[in-house]
């Protein structure tokens, strides 16, 4: 069995602004030191120490857009980790931090490592410019399908599920508005505080603000001529960090947590990526044998608000109704940020807030899910231990 012990992540910057000049390292390094911190208790000290019977083994870390040179290793090294702790680098793209979770989860689940650090970080701030060689110019994005596939940049893709699935520009702007108005409600009332790491000066997330749906009506649409994605329903591209502990059950030595109870990565139509939650959550859920209805907590990466309204829609799920405290009660991407690499351990981190932190009784389920650019979907049912 493998528990999530402790979550953390640094506040969320808008790319430009706030972290404008601090790379991955120095974005992952705070939050990995915290989470050993919490689990360890080693404070200030050797944060590869073994107390309790808990030596970190490894660091996983997603990451999508960085320099290169196994950004895990660097910032497990730059949290003072120690020469004996390794690294690894996922990139599943906008899942990628989920996906370093479910990876971390695997090896202990199979005895191969007692405690491992997860998450993801990402530095839209500082990525390097690309540039293939005997080419001037810098390109936009690595493709993520080969020649004869389709490979929509994320907006326009984003416009294509909204118009398969009839997710109307009202409903967008409606769901993007409860966004920013439950990030602001949640700082407001501290639920934040246990899960970030002071980074950078900041404590607090850069972008939440208040906002009128008549003011997001106003906004043209921001990839395709008359659609129904803009910038107000849409996530910005953000700097970020997010890293949790887990360790096999019986080193847990009386820590609260959420033991993964299933995980899953599959594949979907590349030309409608933002649907990959559905069948990654319907594969957890059919391995786990739950229903839907049993889970009482979920996460989902905010890409778009279209994106999401697809999904929770095809799930059963009404964020604007009925279920508005189950599907992401503080908010999400739309008004926090998407740091690509690592939102997929965000929502994991705020899973453990909601229920970890937030004292809900041993038993309870909570879900984490992303959508993946080039057609990809990751998901992960967690239970309160």
């Amino acid at each position: 069995m493998a528990v999530v012990v402790a979550a953390r992540r640094t506040p969320i910057g808008t790319a430009g602004h706030a972290y404008k000049e601090l790379t991955v390292d120095r974005l992952a390094a705070p939050v990995i030191a915290a989470v050993v911190d919490d689990v360890t208790g080693d404070g200030a000290g050797d944060r590869a120490g073994d107390r309790a019977g808990r030596a970190v083994e490894d660091v996983v870390l997603g990451n999508c857009m960085g320099p290169g040179g196994n950004v895990a290793r660097v910032s497990a090294l730059a949290a003072g980790l120690g020469h004996a702790v390794p690294g690894v680098t996922v990139d599943r793209q906008c899942g990628s931090g989920l996906a370093a979770i479910l990876l971390a989860a695997q090896a202990v689940r199979a005895g191969d490592a007692d405690l491992v650090i997860a998450g993801g970080v990402e530095s839209a701030s500082t990525a390097p410019h690309r540039t293939r060689r005997g080419e001037a110019e810098p390109y936009a994005r690595a493709p993520f399908t080969p020649a004869g596939h389709p490979d929509p940049d994320m907006g326009p893709a984003a416009e294509a599920l909204a118009a398969s699935c009839g997710v109307v520009r009202e409903r967008q702007d409606a769901y993007a508005c409860r966004s920013h108005a439950a990030a602001l409600a949640a700082r407001e009332a501290g639920r934040f505080e246990g899960e970030i790491v002071p980074v950078g000066g900041r404590a607090d997330d850069q972008r939440p603000r208040p906002l009128r749906a008549s003011s997001l009506a106003r906004l043209p649409a921001a990839f395709v001529a008359g659609g129904t994605v803009t910038a107000g329903n849409a996530s910005p591209v953000s700097d970020g960090a997010a890293a949790v502990a887990i360790v096999p059950d019986h080193l847990r030595a009386g820590l609260p947590g959420m033991r993964l109870v299933a995980g899953s990565v599959v594949g979907c139509d590349p030309g409608l990526p933002g649907w990959g939650p559905v069948p990654a959550v319907r594969r957890v859920l059919a391995r786990a044998e739950v229903e839907m209805e049993r889970v009482a907590a979920v996460e989902i990466v905010e890409a778009f608000a279209a994106q999401v309204l697809a999904v929770t829609d095809a799930l059963g799920l009404d964020p604007l109704g009925a279920d508005g405290e189950r599907v992401c009660p503080d908010g999400g991407a739309l008004a926090l940020g998407h740091p690509w690499g690592a939102s997929g351990a965000v929502v994991v981190a705020r899973l453990f807030t909601r229920l970890v932190r937030g004292g809900a009784p041993p038993g309870t389920l909570g879900l984490a899910t992303a959508a993946v650019g080039g057609g990809l979907g990751v998901a992960a049912l967690f239970e309160v231990v």
